[in-house]
């Protein structure tokens, strides 16, 4: 079977042995930060852009690190669309506060898990693996 793909790019800050997940207006599934490239930007530019427009952070470009590159079906589209989500962590600057179309943010354990999208099951899957969330 032929899949389409949902190139996408997010987040990954964990404090406190927590990930910080946001949710959308009129959404009910929390998603890790991040987004969708835009024209011929970079991975660290569309990470940026994007977490300044959910956040109002600055994320400190040679702090970006690459964290890993999770697939799964994408949430609430036609069977065989599949996301393709590149991750990284870094530093910011600022104080988190969503924006945009970002309703909310939380810190969530593994117990998150549940409220999450396919490909962020994934990622609760391989934080709690390394140690990395409660």
């Amino acid at each position: 079977m032929e899949h389409n793909y949902i190139d996408k790019l997010a987040w990954i800050y964990v404090k406190d042995g927590r990930i910080l997940s946001t949710r959308s207006q009129g959404k009910d599934t929390w998603y890790i930060p991040g987004g969708k490239r835009e024209g011929n930007e970079t991975d660290a530019q569309a990470l940026i852009r994007e977490i300044k427009e959910e956040l109002s952070i600055d994320i400190v470009p040679e702090s970006i690190s690459l964290f890993g590159t999770f697939e799964a079906q994408a949430h609430g589209k036609p069977e065989g669309t599949m996301v393709r989500m590149t991750c990284y962590t870094s530093d910011f600057t600022g104080d988190i506060q969503p924006a945009a179309e970002i309703e909310e943010y939380a810190w969530f354990g593994y117990e998150g898990k549940e409220k999450s999208s396919p490909v962020d099951k994934l990622i609760f899957d391989d934080l709690k693996m390394k140690g990395l969330i409660v």
